[in-house]
């Protein structure tokens, strides 16, 4: 059998520039950017802007084959802080994480990421199967409490974390430090953001007591996605929940640590935060690619 009706790309409404232009549009502007409204790309949106170039109405469903076409899907957008500076981001790619790596190397060292996460007994991740037309019921206690934990990874697939149930403070980094460095018996360096405990008088004190032992580098502000470790906090919130329903602030802790020290039995996991869609560190020990 042959196929029947016209072959694909045949008497398109469309010819090969202008489906090239609207495709680049939609790559490298918002809908409101040419002056539609909303910030992201639907069906309908990507034909007012077909209309809008080219005086041209499609159908959503003709919409949809042009878009397939184009090697395009539907996706859930990641989301980037407007304060953040691109020149900035762009230092860290060229300059800043190519000199921490050689440094490493240079004294032996081993390269961390570090970073912080809550944990809520009133979250709830994921989905679960149901009759239509009625909400499935996931019952928890009605009595609010958090666990916080603050974990380390490096591209050889090592992890070192250490649960709390109160603040942050610059104390309990100090503390992570010292039971970090305790660890390794070489040099690390330790890469974080910039939170305020991490930029504390007692933090710089401590390191400045123990130079050989640990050297804090930092991310450009509001680049959390240029941090593996965010990939592990979000593994922890979305598997937490969906395996374990804790009663009380200690248990909670207890299951946020049994999570832990599972990854600390998988590196090959580990390692593969490194391999993230936007940032992949590379882990044989050449050159970093994006």
């Amino acid at each position: 059998m042959q196929p029947r009706g016209k072959p694909i790309g045949v008497h398109q409404v469309l010819g090969e520039t202008e489906q090239a232009a609207v495709r680049q549009a939609i790559l490298d502007h918002r809908p409101c950017d040419v002056g539609l409204s909303g910030q992201l790309w639907t069906r309908r949106l990507v034909g007012e802007l077909i209309v809008k170039l080219y005086r041209v109405r499609l159908t959503e469903p003709g919409v949809g084959k042009y878009l397939k076409r184009w090697g395009l899907s539907f996706q859930r957008p990641d989301k980037r802080a407007v304060e953040q500076d691109p020149r900035a981001v762009h230092r860290w790619h060229e300059e800043t994480w190519p000199a921490i790596r050689a440094k490493a190397r240079k004294d032996g060292g081993e390269v961390f990421f570090a970073d912080q996460v809550g944990i809520r007994s009133d979250q709830v991740t994921g989905r679960t199967w149901g009759e239509k037309g009625r909400t499935p019921v996931v019952r928890r206690s009605g009595n609010r409490f958090s666990a916080n934990a603050m974990s380390a990874i490096s591209t050889r697939g090592r992890m070192h974390f250490m649960v709390f149930t109160g603040h942050f403070t610059a104390e309990l980094m100090c503390r992570f430090l010292q039971r970090l460095a305790g660890h390794f018996g070489h040099k690390v360096h330790l890469v974080v953001d910039g939170h305020p405990a991490h930029r504390s008088r007692k933090v710089r004190n401590w390191l400045s007591a123990h130079p050989d032992d640990i050297e804090l580098h930092f991310l450009p502000p509001y680049s959390p996605e240029l941090n593996p470790d965010e990939l592990i906090n979000a593994d922890l919130k979305h598997s937490l929940p969906k395996q374990h329903r804790a009663r009380n602030q200690a248990e909670l802790a207890a299951e946020t640590r049994r999570f832990f020290r599972k990854r600390q039995r998988q590196p090959h996991i580990i390692r593969g935060y490194f391999g993230g869609p936007h940032v992949r560190y590379v882990l044989d020990g050449d050159p970093m690619s994006f």
